[in-house]
């Protein structure tokens, strides 16, 4: 597993190991052994997400679940490509505000740790793109939000992309108000 640190604290690149021959590849996605062996510590995970978008261009996010219920995210493509997000939304960290940006594809194989704490995002740059990921809480409706996908300075690469109505209506980072602080 070759595990990449970011410039934001916590959040990790995992690109697993591939094994493949003509047939196709075999990759061991998750190990806790493999990754505590390497100094990396993640919580449990409670919940597998998969998610596919039938249009490149559709765009979801920047979402979040507020404490107590705020939600790490081990995230990996399945089928496709898109460019995921995670912007630091802890008060009082020395990066809150920034963001990390990383393609993730079906073949590239890479995964984005998204840690409690950050708001996490993702357009896709293929039609039928599939989105896997682990989650360390369950989904809680109440505990469920989002921020503008344009109000962070990411460049998502599209200029009109496809959004839910959530999305659209959600408010400016400037506008709102984090439920997360740094070291807690």
């Amino acid at each position: 597993m070759q595990i990449e640190r970011t410039p934001i604290e916590g959040v990790l690149v995992l690109t697993p190991a591939r094994f493949g021959d003509n047939r196709g590849f075999f990759s061991e996605s998750w190990n806790r052994r493999t990754l505590e062996g390497a100094g990396v510590n993640l919580p449990e995970f409670v919940q597998d997400n998969h998610s596919v978008s039938a249009r490149a261009g559709t765009l979801r996010g920047l979402h979040y679940q507020a404490p107590p219920h705020a939600q790490g995210k081990l995230v990996r493509c399945g089928r496709g490509a898109l460019l995921d997000v995670a912007v630091d939304a802890r008060r009082g960290s020395a990066t809150y505000g920034q963001h990390v940006i990383v393609e993730l594809s079906a073949e590239n194989g890479k995964q984005l740790w998204v840690p409690a704490g950050m708001l996490h995002g993702f357009v896709t740059l293929m039609d039928d793109t599939e989105i896997v990921y682990k989650c360390t809480d369950y989904y809680n409706r109440e505990a469920d939000g989002a921020v503008r996908w344009d109000s962070v300075g990411v460049n998502w690469g599209v200029s009109d992309p496809i959004l839910s109505d959530k999305d659209a209506a959600a408010p400016a980072f400037v506008q709102w108000q984090s439920p997360f602080e740094a070291g807690a």
